[in-house]
């Protein structure tokens, strides 16, 4: 029976300890990773869906103001561009722009532009700085937001005064128009707007907050009766829900780029990957430290290492080479023989005269020797490492 003898451990056979400690890290983040993944789709389990939807049942949904309307015979129609939208506008509709501040500047102009002179109701919905301006002009969006959502209306508008107290707080407003109602203040700053049109009989509502519209809070304060006194005036009700997928948006008349198809929040994700990868360079790079001592598998004799380097400099005709290395490492270890320091050891002004007081010897063969151009064939180079040998041990010798 043979029993064979265990090998010796090396750098190129690891054992499980060592493949464990090295991968750990990269274990460890990868279960973070999958930790942070897991934590990000439950808190987004949680978010709005069908926020403002008139179709949804979602507790942010609008779906229970619309059913409402419906049974007063007011038609709601779901429109996601603003070539819809346009183009549905007129004396008998009411139109309810659900995000305003998601439309860009060009829509904004082309949206008002459209519902200006036609007579329909324009109603906006939380609509910020962005988008005020140019919907409803004269209209300006105070930047402190109200800090109650339950408020009295305290205005002379028919709607607001029957519905009484209702959930409009949020953005607050100031108009210049006179002939504007300014109902539901909050700090003297009201919460909604009702600016008359110019031309057409129209008008333009400005509400500060979604809430009478959602779901969940229809039912509370006057909610449901301001909702449906708003939105039910006219025979059509048509909802607009600002999509960012409207080619309307991007000015190019429905042609896009290859930037354009790409998903949005690309321009994050990129910066995050980047992020992770300068992490994982920095914690992947390799720091200095105390040198630690392996034992290598095989030894390797010195002797080895300066014949094939010689092997190598002849090989390439590298006489040059070959001699200057000799002739260095001679001024190297000469200098401290005769009282120069190692620095000043390649320096003929500083090596050759202590050498030559050293050896009571002329200093122009010393230079010719330790300073002189290289030797033309490999004959001169045997000849000048003999000559080199003989001048150390003559400085060596007592």
């Amino acid at each position: 029976m043979t029993v064979e003898a265990a090998l010796p451990t090396t750098s190129a056979a690891p054992t499980a300890r060592q493949v464990w400690t090295r991968s750990r890290g990269v274990v460890l983040a990868l279960v973070l990773l999958l930790v942070a993944a897991v934590a990000i789709a439950a808190v987004r389990s949680t978010a709005r869906h069908g926020e403002l939807d008139p179709r949804s049942a979602d507790p942010y949904g609008s779906r229970a103001v619309a059913e409402l309307l419906a049974a007063r015979g007011v038609s709601t129609r779901v429109v996601t561009t603003l070539g819809q939208a346009r183009a549905t506008a007129g004396p008998d509709t009411t139109l309810l722009v659900a995000t305003p501040d998601l439309l860009t500047r060009p829509q904004q102009t082309a949206l008002h532009s459209a519902t200006a002179a036609s007579g329909a109701r324009t109603v906006l919905i939380a609509a910020g700085g962005w988008s005020i301006e140019r919907l409803a002009p004269g209209v300006t969006a105070d930047p402190a937001t109200s800090l109650r959502s339950t408020l009295d209306p305290d205005c002379a508008l028919p709607d607001a005064r029957r519905a009484g107290s209702a959930d409009t707080g949020g953005i607050r407003y100031t108009t210049t128009h006179l002939d504007a109602d300014s109902c539901y203040p909050s700090e003297r700053l009201a919460t909604l707007v009702r600016v008359p049109s110019a031309s057409g009989g129209g008008d333009t509502i400005v509400l500060g907050a979604p809430d009478i519209l959602f779901n969940n809070r229809l039912d509370k304060q006057g909610n449901a009766s301001l909702a449906l006194q708003l939105l039910g005036s006219r025979h059509h009700l048509v909802w607009y829900l600002p999509s960012l997928s409207d080619t309307s948006a991007t000015g190019n008349s429905g042609r896009k780029g290859l930037l354009d198809l790409l998903p949005s929040g690309w321009l994050w994700g990129i910066l995050q990957l980047f992020v992770a990868a300068a992490l994982a360079a920095l914690w992947r790079a390799r720091r200095l430290g105390p040198l630690v001592p392996e034992r290598l598998p095989v030894a390797i004799r010195a002797s080895e290492t300066v014949e094939g380097r010689a092997r190598l400099y002849r090989k390439a005709n590298a006489r040059d080479r070959a001699a200057a290395a000799l002739r260095s490492t001679t001024r190297t270890r000469l200098a401290p023989l005769v009282g120069v320091p190692v620095p000043q050891a390649h320096a003929p002004e500083a090596l050759l005269p202590a050498l030559s007081a050293h050896l009571h010897s002329d200093g122009q063969n010393l230079h010719s020797l330790l300073f002189g151009p290289p030797p033309g064939d490999d004959a001169a180079l045997i000849a000048l490492t003999d000559q080199l040998d003989a001048l150390e041990r003559e400085v060596r010798r007592p």
